[in-house]
């Protein structure tokens, strides 16, 4: 199980999310008045606070969402899940439909630091079941079926 440390979202594509505290995740869509949200496959961003807290120690100053995830989560390492493993958040379903992704070159953390850990460790999914995540918030993994 995990716990929800920040939900974040940006006007525009290629910025530093703002955590705010709670959003609503809209059904086949993502986040309401995120820039990424969309009729796509990477509706919503995820990454595990501790490759935030292993960034962190190495010298970065980085707020939450500066890699432009949506939500940070303690508790659950998203790159060791099988890509359509379902996340449950209240009454939102997530399903899980890609693992990292390749960097642009725009961005702002890889121009700071000469690194950014969302092409790594990020993870990104689509929203099945929409509704309404919080910071505190507890998140709970489904179990894996057989032949998944």
């Amino acid at each position: 199980m995990g716990k929800v440390i920040a939900v974040c979202v940006s006007e525009k594509r290629g910025t530093q999310k703002t955590n705010v505290s709670k959003a609503t995740f809209l059904p086949d869509f993502g986040i309401a008045n995120d820039a990424h949200a969309g009729h796509w496959h990477r509706q919503v961003s995820l990454l595990s606070y501790d490759k935030i807290l292993a960034f962190k120690a190495r010298g970065a100053e980085v707020n939450d969402g500066a890699f432009g995830e949506n939500l940070v989560v303690e508790g659950i390492d998203f790159r060791s899940l099988p890509i359509g493993a379902i996340l449950r958040c209240n009454d939102v379903v997530l399903e899980m439909t890609q693992i990292g992704k390749e960097c642009h070159h725009g961005c702002e953390i890889f121009h700071k630091m000469g690194e950014c850990i969302m092409p790594t460790e990020g993870v990104f999914a689509k929203v099945l079941v929409g509704g309404t995540i919080g910071v505190g918030d507890e998140m709970t993994i489904d179990p894996v079926k057989e032949g998944q």
